[in-house]
Protein backbone atom coordinates (compact mmCIF):
# COMPACT_ATOMS: atom_id res chain seq x y z
CA UNK A 1 0.00 0.00 0.00
CA UNK A 2 1.22 3.20 -0.97
CA UNK A 3 2.55 6.06 1.88
CA UNK A 4 -0.17 7.78 -0.09
CA UNK A 5 -2.98 6.06 0.45
CA UNK A 6 -2.05 5.25 3.85
CA UNK A 7 -1.96 8.93 4.73
CA UNK A 8 -5.27 9.42 2.90
CA UNK A 9 -6.52 6.76 5.49
CA UNK A 10 -4.67 7.82 8.47
CA UNK A 11 -6.79 11.09 7.58
CA UNK A 12 -9.41 10.03 7.28
CA UNK A 13 -9.76 8.20 10.55
CA UNK A 14 -8.26 11.51 12.26
CA UNK A 15 -11.45 13.49 10.99
CA UNK A 16 -13.79 11.22 12.08
CA UNK A 17 -12.28 10.99 15.71
CA UNK A 18 -12.43 14.51 15.47
CA UNK A 19 -16.41 14.66 14.59
CA UNK A 20 -17.21 12.04 17.14
CA UNK A 21 -15.97 14.12 19.81
CA UNK A 22 -16.62 17.84 18.39
CA UNK A 23 -17.47 20.08 21.09
CA UNK A 24 -20.97 21.02 21.81
CA UNK A 25 -20.58 24.59 20.42
CA UNK A 26 -22.59 25.19 16.87
CA UNK A 27 -22.80 27.93 14.33
CA UNK A 28 -26.00 29.77 15.23
CA UNK A 29 -27.66 31.38 13.17
CA UNK A 30 -28.88 34.44 15.45
CA UNK A 31 -25.84 35.09 16.05
CA UNK A 32 -24.58 35.35 12.52
CA UNK A 33 -27.81 37.98 12.13
CA UNK A 34 -26.08 39.98 14.94
CA UNK A 35 -23.18 40.69 13.39
CA UNK A 36 -24.77 41.01 9.84
CA UNK A 37 -27.07 43.74 10.71
CA UNK A 38 -24.11 45.97 12.68
CA UNK A 39 -21.63 45.77 9.89
CA UNK A 40 -24.32 46.43 7.20
CA UNK A 41 -26.35 48.84 8.76
CA UNK A 42 -26.49 52.67 7.21
CA UNK A 43 -24.04 53.54 10.24
CA UNK A 44 -21.58 51.31 8.83
CA UNK A 45 -22.05 53.72 5.41
CA UNK A 46 -20.70 50.71 2.84
CA UNK A 47 -17.70 49.97 4.74
CA UNK A 48 -15.22 51.71 2.42
CA UNK A 49 -11.39 51.32 3.02
CA UNK A 50 -10.13 55.00 4.41
CA UNK A 51 -14.04 55.76 4.86
CA UNK A 52 -16.05 56.94 7.69
CA UNK A 53 -17.10 52.91 8.04
CA UNK A 54 -13.46 52.00 8.35
CA UNK A 55 -12.91 53.15 12.14
CA UNK A 56 -16.61 51.35 13.07
CA UNK A 57 -15.63 48.60 11.69
CA UNK A 58 -12.45 47.89 13.23
CA UNK A 59 -13.46 48.64 16.20
CA UNK A 60 -16.53 46.67 16.43
CA UNK A 61 -14.86 43.51 15.43
CA UNK A 62 -11.71 44.30 17.80
CA UNK A 63 -14.45 44.27 20.33
CA UNK A 64 -15.92 41.44 19.25
CA UNK A 65 -12.85 39.40 19.18
CA UNK A 66 -11.70 41.10 22.83
CA UNK A 67 -14.86 39.70 24.32
CA UNK A 68 -14.83 36.11 22.79
CA UNK A 69 -10.78 36.34 24.76
CA UNK A 70 -8.66 36.34 21.45
CA UNK A 71 -5.67 38.01 21.91
CA UNK A 72 -4.29 40.81 19.35
CA UNK A 73 -2.70 38.89 16.28
CA UNK A 74 -0.71 41.64 15.41
CA UNK A 75 2.85 42.69 15.70
CA UNK A 76 3.73 44.17 19.12
CA UNK A 77 0.55 43.35 20.90
CA UNK A 78 -2.06 45.52 18.03
CA UNK A 79 -5.12 43.86 16.38
CA UNK A 80 -4.13 45.32 13.11
CA UNK A 81 -1.70 45.78 10.41
CA UNK A 82 -1.75 48.85 8.16
CA UNK A 83 -1.68 48.92 4.87
CA UNK A 84 -0.91 51.93 3.01
CA UNK A 85 -3.81 52.95 0.16
CA UNK A 86 -3.81 54.89 -2.73
CA UNK A 87 -7.72 56.11 -3.34
CA UNK A 88 -8.41 57.59 -6.32
CA UNK A 89 -11.51 59.33 -7.72
CA UNK A 90 -12.79 60.79 -11.42
CA UNK A 91 -14.07 64.17 -10.66
CA UNK A 92 -16.83 65.17 -13.06
CA UNK A 93 -17.24 63.94 -16.27
CA UNK A 94 -14.05 63.08 -17.58
CA UNK A 95 -13.61 63.92 -21.47
CA UNK A 96 -13.04 59.78 -23.36
CA UNK A 97 -12.67 59.55 -26.76
CA UNK A 98 -11.75 57.30 -29.88
CA UNK A 99 -10.01 59.35 -32.78
CA UNK A 100 -10.66 57.33 -36.34
CA UNK A 101 -8.59 59.47 -38.66
CA UNK A 102 -10.14 62.71 -38.36
CA UNK A 103 -13.27 62.04 -36.87
CA UNK A 104 -13.95 61.42 -33.10
CA UNK A 105 -16.07 59.59 -30.98
CA UNK A 106 -16.36 60.77 -27.14
CA UNK A 107 -17.28 57.56 -24.89
CA UNK A 108 -19.73 58.23 -21.90
CA UNK A 109 -18.21 57.00 -18.55
CA UNK A 110 -20.28 54.28 -16.92
CA UNK A 111 -22.14 53.58 -20.39
CA UNK A 112 -19.90 53.36 -23.11
CA UNK A 113 -16.54 52.86 -20.81
CA UNK A 114 -15.94 52.66 -16.92
CA UNK A 115 -12.17 53.31 -16.32
CA UNK A 116 -10.12 54.03 -13.48
CA UNK A 117 -6.59 55.33 -12.37
CA UNK A 118 -4.11 54.11 -10.12
CA UNK A 119 -1.88 56.83 -10.35
CA UNK A 120 -1.66 59.59 -7.81
CA UNK A 121 -2.09 62.22 -10.33
CA UNK A 122 -4.76 65.28 -9.89
CA UNK A 123 -5.09 65.99 -13.38
CA UNK A 124 -4.07 63.30 -15.93
CA UNK A 125 -3.81 63.33 -19.98
CA UNK A 126 -3.75 61.16 -22.68
CA UNK A 127 -3.07 62.36 -26.02
CA UNK A 128 -3.86 60.47 -29.20
CA UNK A 129 -2.22 56.94 -27.85
CA UNK A 130 -1.91 54.62 -30.32
CA UNK A 131 -4.62 51.81 -29.68
CA UNK A 132 -3.30 48.13 -29.87
CA UNK A 133 -5.30 44.58 -30.00
CA UNK A 134 -3.83 42.40 -27.61
CA UNK A 135 -6.61 39.48 -28.63
CA UNK A 136 -6.71 37.90 -24.70
CA UNK A 137 -2.96 39.23 -23.93
CA UNK A 138 -2.05 35.72 -22.79
CA UNK A 139 1.70 35.29 -22.79
CA UNK A 140 1.84 31.06 -21.33
CA UNK A 141 5.28 29.41 -22.66
CA UNK A 142 4.58 26.37 -20.48
CA UNK A 143 0.98 26.38 -23.29
CA UNK A 144 3.35 27.54 -25.66
CA UNK A 145 0.85 30.77 -26.33
CA UNK A 146 2.12 34.06 -26.56
CA UNK A 147 -0.01 37.41 -28.13
CA UNK A 148 2.21 39.28 -27.86
CA UNK A 149 4.71 38.89 -30.31
CA UNK A 150 7.30 41.40 -30.63
CA UNK A 151 4.85 44.11 -30.41
CA UNK A 152 6.14 47.37 -27.91
CA UNK A 153 3.26 48.41 -25.76
CA UNK A 154 5.21 51.21 -24.80
CA UNK A 155 2.50 54.52 -24.06
CA UNK A 156 0.08 52.45 -26.11
CA UNK A 157 -3.26 51.39 -25.17
CA UNK A 158 -3.81 47.54 -24.96
CA UNK A 159 -7.20 46.59 -25.42
CA UNK A 160 -7.74 42.64 -24.27
CA UNK A 161 -10.70 40.05 -24.43
CA UNK A 162 -11.62 38.98 -21.40
CA UNK A 163 -11.75 35.24 -20.26
CA UNK A 164 -9.12 32.63 -21.48
CA UNK A 165 -8.52 31.54 -25.76
CA UNK A 166 -10.61 28.67 -25.04
CA UNK A 167 -13.71 30.07 -23.19
CA UNK A 168 -15.77 30.12 -26.15
CA UNK A 169 -13.92 27.43 -28.69
CA UNK A 170 -15.83 25.12 -30.51
CA UNK A 171 -14.72 21.31 -30.18
CA UNK A 172 -13.16 21.68 -33.70
CA UNK A 173 -10.72 24.28 -32.94
CA UNK A 174 -7.26 23.30 -32.28
CA UNK A 175 -7.44 25.68 -28.76
CA UNK A 176 -10.30 24.05 -27.49
CA UNK A 177 -9.61 22.82 -23.55
CA UNK A 178 -6.19 24.24 -23.65
CA UNK A 179 -5.95 26.38 -20.55
CA UNK A 180 -9.24 25.75 -18.64
CA UNK A 181 -12.02 24.88 -21.29
CA UNK A 182 -14.58 26.62 -19.34
CA UNK A 183 -12.57 26.49 -16.02
CA UNK A 184 -11.35 30.47 -15.89
CA UNK A 185 -7.37 29.92 -15.70
CA UNK A 186 -5.67 32.98 -14.20
CA UNK A 187 -4.92 34.36 -17.00
CA UNK A 188 -8.52 34.96 -17.97
CA UNK A 189 -8.62 37.32 -15.32
CA UNK A 190 -8.73 41.28 -15.52
CA UNK A 191 -6.23 41.82 -12.79
CA UNK A 192 -3.78 39.57 -15.35
CA UNK A 193 -4.42 41.42 -18.24
CA UNK A 194 -3.40 44.53 -16.12
CA UNK A 195 -0.71 43.37 -14.60
CA UNK A 196 0.80 42.13 -17.80
CA UNK A 197 0.01 45.77 -19.42
CA UNK A 198 1.79 47.16 -16.74
CA UNK A 199 4.99 44.87 -17.36
CA UNK A 200 4.95 45.55 -20.65
CA UNK A 201 4.67 49.57 -20.51
CA UNK A 202 0.91 50.30 -21.72
CA UNK A 203 -0.35 53.92 -20.78
CA UNK A 204 -3.59 52.00 -20.26
CA UNK A 205 -5.73 48.90 -20.84
CA UNK A 206 -9.12 48.64 -21.59
CA UNK A 207 -10.85 44.81 -21.74
CA UNK A 208 -13.94 44.43 -23.85
CA UNK A 209 -16.65 43.46 -21.81
CA UNK A 210 -19.11 39.86 -22.38
CA UNK A 211 -21.40 39.18 -19.74
CA UNK A 212 -21.05 35.29 -19.76
CA UNK A 213 -17.39 35.99 -20.03
CA UNK A 214 -16.76 38.20 -17.78
CA UNK A 215 -19.33 36.44 -14.61
CA UNK A 216 -21.32 39.31 -14.22
CA UNK A 217 -23.21 41.80 -16.31
CA UNK A 218 -21.92 45.58 -16.86
CA UNK A 219 -24.27 46.85 -14.03
CA UNK A 220 -20.97 45.05 -11.83
CA UNK A 221 -18.19 46.59 -13.78
CA UNK A 222 -19.90 49.85 -13.72
CA UNK A 223 -20.71 49.76 -10.25
CA UNK A 224 -17.91 52.36 -9.14
CA UNK A 225 -16.92 54.44 -11.77
CA UNK A 226 -13.85 55.95 -11.44
CA UNK A 227 -12.97 55.19 -8.11
CA UNK A 228 -10.33 52.78 -7.42
CA UNK A 229 -7.68 52.08 -4.62
CA UNK A 230 -4.07 50.72 -5.05
CA UNK A 231 -1.09 49.55 -2.51
CA UNK A 232 1.54 52.42 -2.15
CA UNK A 233 4.14 51.13 -4.17
CA UNK A 234 7.19 51.07 -3.74
CA UNK A 235 9.95 53.34 -4.95
CA UNK A 236 11.39 50.38 -7.63
CA UNK A 237 8.11 49.46 -8.74
CA UNK A 238 7.01 49.41 -12.30
CA UNK A 239 4.85 52.82 -12.66
CA UNK A 240 1.13 51.72 -13.02
CA UNK A 241 -1.24 52.43 -15.75
CA UNK A 242 -2.36 55.99 -16.06
CA UNK A 243 -5.99 54.10 -16.94
CA UNK A 244 -7.80 50.58 -16.67
CA UNK A 245 -10.82 49.38 -16.89
CA UNK A 246 -13.86 48.14 -18.75
CA UNK A 247 -15.06 48.51 -22.80
CA UNK A 248 -19.00 48.21 -23.05
CA UNK A 249 -19.64 45.35 -26.04
CA UNK A 250 -21.39 47.58 -28.04
CA UNK A 251 -18.53 50.15 -28.10
CA UNK A 252 -15.98 47.77 -28.38
CA UNK A 253 -17.87 46.50 -31.33
CA UNK A 254 -17.75 49.97 -32.76
CA UNK A 255 -14.46 50.74 -31.90
CA UNK A 256 -13.16 47.80 -34.66
CA UNK A 257 -15.82 48.97 -37.10
CA UNK A 258 -13.95 52.24 -37.38
CA UNK A 259 -10.38 50.14 -37.16
CA UNK A 260 -12.06 48.04 -40.28
CA UNK A 261 -12.50 45.16 -38.96
CA UNK A 262 -15.23 42.91 -37.52
CA UNK A 263 -14.98 42.09 -33.49
CA UNK A 264 -16.62 38.82 -33.92
CA UNK A 265 -13.87 37.67 -36.24
CA UNK A 266 -11.16 39.02 -34.47
CA UNK A 267 -12.34 37.46 -31.77
CA UNK A 268 -12.39 33.77 -33.65
CA UNK A 269 -8.93 34.48 -34.74
CA UNK A 270 -7.90 35.84 -31.48
CA UNK A 271 -8.33 31.88 -29.85
CA UNK A 272 -5.32 30.65 -32.47
CA UNK A 273 -1.68 30.36 -30.93
CA UNK A 274 -0.72 32.24 -34.44
CA UNK A 275 -2.49 35.13 -32.65
CA UNK A 276 -0.02 38.21 -32.82
CA UNK A 277 -0.55 41.65 -31.24
CA UNK A 278 -1.43 44.64 -34.03
CA UNK A 279 -1.99 47.91 -33.94
CA UNK A 280 -5.50 49.20 -35.03
CA UNK A 281 -4.83 51.43 -37.92
CA UNK A 282 -5.99 55.27 -38.02
CA UNK A 283 -7.36 54.56 -34.18
CA UNK A 284 -5.83 56.55 -31.09
CA UNK A 285 -7.35 57.03 -27.96
CA UNK A 286 -7.38 60.29 -25.98
CA UNK A 287 -8.38 61.22 -22.32
CA UNK A 288 -8.30 64.26 -20.34
CA UNK A 289 -9.58 64.08 -16.36
CA UNK A 290 -9.30 65.27 -12.83
CA UNK A 291 -8.69 63.25 -10.20
CA UNK A 292 -9.25 63.46 -6.55
CA UNK A 293 -6.22 61.67 -4.67
CA UNK A 294 -5.74 61.03 -1.16
CA UNK A 295 -3.43 58.53 0.62
CA UNK A 296 -5.17 56.36 3.92
CA UNK A 297 -4.32 53.88 6.24
CA UNK A 298 -6.53 50.87 5.91
CA UNK A 299 -6.26 48.03 8.45
CA UNK A 300 -6.51 44.67 8.12
CA UNK A 301 -7.82 43.11 11.38
CA UNK A 302 -5.85 39.80 13.14
CA UNK A 303 -7.47 38.04 15.90
CA UNK A 304 -5.47 34.95 17.45
CA UNK A 305 -5.97 32.11 19.35
CA UNK A 306 -2.51 30.44 20.44
CA UNK A 307 -1.90 26.60 20.08
CA UNK A 308 -0.65 24.78 22.96
CA UNK A 309 1.83 22.38 22.14
CA UNK A 310 2.68 23.62 18.52
CA UNK A 311 1.75 27.48 18.25
CA UNK A 312 4.03 28.43 15.47
CA UNK A 313 1.94 26.46 13.25
CA UNK A 314 -0.92 28.46 12.09
CA UNK A 315 -4.42 27.51 10.57
CA UNK A 316 -5.76 31.03 8.82
CA UNK A 317 -9.65 31.98 8.85
CA UNK A 318 -10.47 34.95 6.79
CA UNK A 319 -13.05 37.11 5.09
CA UNK A 320 -13.10 40.80 4.65
CA UNK A 321 -14.23 43.44 6.10
CA UNK A 322 -14.64 46.00 2.85
CA UNK A 323 -17.86 46.90 1.02
CA UNK A 324 -18.65 49.46 -1.86
CA UNK A 325 -19.41 52.33 0.54
CA UNK A 326 -21.76 54.80 -1.31
CA UNK A 327 -22.60 55.60 -4.50
CA UNK A 328 -25.23 57.32 -6.43
CA UNK A 329 -28.80 56.81 -5.46
CA UNK A 330 -31.02 54.03 -6.74
CA UNK A 331 -34.74 54.18 -6.99
CA UNK A 332 -35.41 53.93 -3.20
CA UNK A 333 -33.15 57.00 -2.92
CA UNK A 334 -30.63 54.34 -1.17
CA UNK A 335 -26.86 55.25 -1.49
CA UNK A 336 -25.25 52.86 0.59
CA UNK A 337 -23.66 49.62 -0.55
CA UNK A 338 -23.84 48.10 2.34
CA UNK A 339 -22.61 44.51 1.09
CA UNK A 340 -24.82 42.41 3.97
CA UNK A 341 -23.65 39.15 2.36
CA UNK A 342 -20.73 40.52 0.49
CA UNK A 343 -19.05 40.16 3.05
CA UNK A 344 -20.75 41.04 5.90
CA UNK A 345 -22.04 37.37 6.46
CA UNK A 346 -18.52 35.62 5.73
CA UNK A 347 -17.29 37.91 8.11
CA UNK A 348 -19.92 37.10 10.44
CA UNK A 349 -18.60 33.51 9.92
CA UNK A 350 -15.36 34.10 10.90
CA UNK A 351 -16.05 35.65 14.45
CA UNK A 352 -18.66 32.42 14.73
CA UNK A 353 -15.97 30.29 14.04
CA UNK A 354 -13.87 32.00 16.68
CA UNK A 355 -16.35 31.45 19.20
CA UNK A 356 -16.66 27.97 18.42
CA UNK A 357 -12.96 27.42 18.84
CA UNK A 358 -12.54 29.44 21.97
CA UNK A 359 -15.04 27.42 23.66
CA UNK A 360 -14.04 24.47 23.02
CA UNK A 361 -10.87 22.27 23.76
CA UNK A 362 -7.74 24.42 22.76
CA UNK A 363 -5.88 23.20 20.04
CA UNK A 364 -2.36 21.83 19.56
CA UNK A 365 -2.18 24.55 16.70
CA UNK A 366 -3.02 28.08 16.23
CA UNK A 367 -5.31 29.56 14.82
CA UNK A 368 -4.94 33.42 13.41
CA UNK A 369 -8.48 34.84 12.32
CA UNK A 370 -7.77 37.89 9.00
CA UNK A 371 -10.35 40.09 8.26
CA UNK A 372 -9.10 41.89 5.23
CA UNK A 373 -9.70 45.37 3.69
CA UNK A 374 -9.91 46.21 0.13
CA UNK A 375 -10.78 43.13 -1.30
CA UNK A 376 -13.19 44.47 -3.63
CA UNK A 377 -10.49 46.72 -4.74
CA UNK A 378 -8.40 43.46 -5.97
CA UNK A 379 -6.96 42.24 -2.90
CA UNK A 380 -5.05 44.56 -1.75
CA UNK A 381 -5.64 43.45 2.11
CA UNK A 382 -4.56 40.00 1.67
CA UNK A 383 -2.07 41.06 -0.87
CA UNK A 384 -0.39 43.04 1.57
CA UNK A 385 -0.40 40.62 4.22
CA UNK A 386 1.27 37.57 1.57
CA UNK A 387 3.92 40.06 1.04
CA UNK A 388 4.19 41.12 4.81
CA UNK A 389 3.27 37.95 6.81
CA UNK A 390 3.05 38.34 10.59
CA UNK A 391 3.10 34.30 10.30
CA UNK A 392 5.29 32.85 8.12
CA UNK A 393 3.89 31.33 5.11
CA UNK A 394 5.69 28.09 5.19
CA UNK A 395 4.20 27.41 8.39
CA UNK A 396 1.16 28.61 7.50
CA UNK A 397 -0.95 25.15 7.78
CA UNK A 398 -4.22 26.37 5.21
CA UNK A 399 -6.28 29.34 4.78
CA UNK A 400 -10.15 28.92 4.53
CA UNK A 401 -11.76 31.90 3.43
CA UNK A 402 -15.96 32.57 3.65
CA UNK A 403 -16.72 35.33 1.01
CA UNK A 404 -20.64 35.12 0.33
CA UNK A 405 -22.41 32.33 1.52
CA UNK A 406 -25.99 31.49 0.01
CA UNK A 407 -28.84 32.62 2.41
CA UNK A 408 -31.66 30.10 0.80
CA UNK A 409 -31.56 27.46 3.21
CA UNK A 410 -30.19 23.88 3.78
CA UNK A 411 -28.66 22.10 0.59
CA UNK A 412 -28.04 18.69 -0.28
CA UNK A 413 -24.38 19.11 -1.27
CA UNK A 414 -21.40 21.52 -0.95
CA UNK A 415 -19.97 23.41 -4.20
CA UNK A 416 -16.17 22.98 -4.88
CA UNK A 417 -14.13 25.60 -5.92
CA UNK A 418 -10.91 25.07 -7.91
CA UNK A 419 -11.43 21.32 -8.08
CA UNK A 420 -8.08 19.43 -8.42
CA UNK A 421 -5.97 21.92 -6.37
CA UNK A 422 -5.24 20.37 -3.16
CA UNK A 423 -5.85 17.52 -0.64
CA UNK A 424 -7.81 19.86 1.29
CA UNK A 425 -10.41 18.93 -0.70
CA UNK A 426 -10.70 15.56 0.85
CA UNK A 427 -10.91 16.94 4.03
CA UNK A 428 -13.91 18.60 2.70
CA UNK A 429 -15.86 15.56 0.89
CA UNK A 430 -14.94 14.21 4.51
CA UNK A 431 -16.83 16.43 6.71
CA UNK A 432 -19.45 16.97 4.06
CA UNK A 433 -20.28 13.68 4.02
CA UNK A 434 -20.42 13.61 8.13
CA UNK A 435 -22.92 15.99 7.23
CA UNK A 436 -25.10 13.80 4.86
CA UNK A 437 -23.77 15.89 1.97
CA UNK A 438 -21.89 15.54 -1.06
CA UNK A 439 -19.54 17.58 -3.23
CA UNK A 440 -20.67 19.05 -6.41
CA UNK A 441 -17.89 20.82 -8.29
CA UNK A 442 -18.91 24.51 -9.24
CA UNK A 443 -21.29 24.91 -12.21
CA UNK A 444 -19.97 28.35 -13.10
CA UNK A 445 -16.25 27.67 -13.22
CA UNK A 446 -15.82 30.26 -16.22
CA UNK A 447 -16.19 32.86 -13.71
CA UNK A 448 -13.05 31.85 -12.13
CA UNK A 449 -13.85 32.42 -8.74
CA UNK A 450 -10.37 30.72 -7.55
CA UNK A 451 -8.54 33.93 -8.52
CA UNK A 452 -11.30 36.24 -7.24
CA UNK A 453 -11.46 36.07 -3.29
CA UNK A 454 -8.60 36.60 -0.67
CA UNK A 455 -7.25 32.93 -0.69
CA UNK A 456 -5.88 33.42 -3.81
CA UNK A 457 -3.15 35.89 -2.39
CA UNK A 458 -2.20 33.09 0.12
CA UNK A 459 -2.28 30.76 -2.46
CA UNK A 460 0.30 32.34 -4.93
CA UNK A 461 2.73 32.10 -1.49
CA UNK A 462 2.46 28.51 -2.09
CA UNK A 463 -0.62 27.92 1.07
CA UNK A 464 -2.57 25.21 0.63
CA UNK A 465 -6.23 27.00 0.47
CA UNK A 466 -10.45 26.28 0.66
CA UNK A 467 -13.13 29.01 -0.52
CA UNK A 468 -16.82 28.99 -0.27
CA UNK A 469 -18.49 30.87 -1.99
CA UNK A 470 -22.43 30.81 -2.63
CA UNK A 471 -22.34 32.30 -6.04
CA UNK A 472 -19.68 29.17 -7.41
CA UNK A 473 -23.25 27.57 -8.64
CA UNK A 474 -26.49 26.69 -7.77
CA UNK A 475 -26.68 24.44 -4.63
CA UNK A 476 -29.21 21.57 -4.68
CA UNK A 477 -31.59 22.65 -1.86
CA UNK A 478 -33.61 20.84 0.30
CA UNK A 479 -36.57 23.26 -0.67
CA UNK A 480 -36.23 23.76 -4.60
CA UNK A 481 -33.58 21.62 -5.51
CA UNK A 482 -31.42 22.67 -7.82
CA UNK A 483 -33.52 24.96 -10.29
CA UNK A 484 -33.97 27.14 -6.72
CA UNK A 485 -29.83 27.46 -5.99
CA UNK A 486 -29.59 28.59 -9.76
CA UNK A 487 -32.46 31.12 -9.10
CA UNK A 488 -31.18 32.38 -6.18
CA UNK A 489 -27.84 33.17 -7.79
CA UNK A 490 -29.60 34.65 -10.57
CA UNK A 491 -31.54 37.08 -8.77
CA UNK A 492 -28.18 37.98 -6.21
CA UNK A 493 -26.03 38.34 -9.07
CA UNK A 494 -28.45 40.26 -11.79
CA UNK A 495 -29.72 42.24 -8.75
CA UNK A 496 -27.82 42.99 -5.51
CA UNK A 497 -24.23 41.70 -6.14
CA UNK A 498 -22.29 45.50 -5.36
CA UNK A 499 -25.60 47.33 -4.91
CA UNK A 500 -27.45 49.04 -2.15
CA UNK A 501 -29.86 46.27 -2.36
CA UNK A 502 -27.04 43.44 -0.48
CA UNK A 503 -28.88 44.30 2.42
CA UNK A 504 -29.91 41.77 5.59
CA UNK A 505 -33.41 40.68 5.06
CA UNK A 506 -35.73 38.72 7.43
CA UNK A 507 -36.33 36.29 4.66
CA UNK A 508 -32.87 35.19 4.88
CA UNK A 509 -32.90 31.59 5.73
CA UNK A 510 -29.10 30.96 7.03
CA UNK A 511 -29.21 27.30 8.05
CA UNK A 512 -27.37 26.62 4.54
CA UNK A 513 -24.74 29.53 5.45
CA UNK A 514 -24.26 27.99 8.69
CA UNK A 515 -24.11 24.62 7.43
CA UNK A 516 -20.70 25.44 5.29
CA UNK A 517 -19.43 27.30 8.02
CA UNK A 518 -19.76 24.54 10.35
CA UNK A 519 -17.61 22.22 7.72
CA UNK A 520 -14.26 24.82 8.00
CA UNK A 521 -15.04 23.98 12.07
CA UNK A 522 -14.78 20.09 11.67
CA UNK A 523 -11.65 20.31 9.26
CA UNK A 524 -9.75 22.80 11.27
CA UNK A 525 -10.67 20.89 14.51
CA UNK A 526 -9.08 17.72 12.64
CA UNK A 527 -6.21 19.98 11.01
CA UNK A 528 -5.41 21.82 15.00
CA UNK A 529 -5.14 19.03 16.47
CA UNK A 530 -2.75 16.87 13.92
CA UNK A 531 0.80 17.09 12.75
CA UNK A 532 -0.82 17.10 8.97
CA UNK A 533 0.39 19.24 6.17
CA UNK A 534 -2.17 19.61 3.47
CA UNK A 535 -0.02 19.11 0.12
CA UNK A 536 -0.99 20.72 -3.45
CA UNK A 537 -1.79 18.28 -6.23
CA UNK A 538 0.76 17.62 -8.19
CA UNK A 539 -0.91 19.53 -11.65
CA UNK A 540 -0.94 22.67 -9.42
CA UNK A 541 0.85 25.77 -10.26
CA UNK A 542 1.45 26.25 -6.54
CA UNK A 543 3.15 23.00 -5.74
CA UNK A 544 6.38 24.27 -6.65
CA UNK A 545 6.06 27.24 -4.72
CA UNK A 546 5.16 25.10 -1.06
CA UNK A 547 7.95 22.45 -1.83
CA UNK A 548 10.87 25.34 -1.64
CA UNK A 549 9.89 25.45 2.21
CA UNK A 550 9.29 21.85 2.64
CA UNK A 551 12.09 21.90 5.04
CA UNK A 552 10.71 23.90 7.93
CA UNK A 553 7.10 22.09 7.91
CA UNK A 554 9.33 18.63 8.97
Amino acid sequence: MSNSIVLSMLAGLLLALALANTSAAEIDTERLVETVKVLASDEFEGRAPGGPGEAKTIAYLTSRFAELGLVPGGKDGSWTQAVPLHHTQIQGLPKLAFRYGDREELLAQSIHIEVSTVQPIEHLQIEAAPVVFVGFGVSAPERDWDDFGDIDLTGKVAVFLVNDPDFAAAQDEAVAGRFGAKRMTYYGRWTYKFEEATRRGAIAALVIHEDQAAGYGWNVASSSPGENYSIVPSEDALAPLALQGWLQGEAAAQLFVGAGLDLAEQRRLARSPKFRAFELQHVSFSADLKVNVERIESQNLLALLPGTTHPEETIMVSSHWDAYGQGEPDAMGRTVRPGANDDALGTAGVVELARVFKSSAPMARSVVFAVWTAEESGLLGSAAYAANPIYPMATTVANFTLDILQTAGLARDVILIGEGQSDLEDDLRRAAAAQGRVLTPESLPENGLFFRADHFSMARQGVPVLLLMGIAGGADLIDGGRAAGDQWIKDYIGHCYHQTCDVWSPAWDLRGAAQDIALYQLIIEDLGNSRRWPQWRSGSEFKAIRAITAGRRL
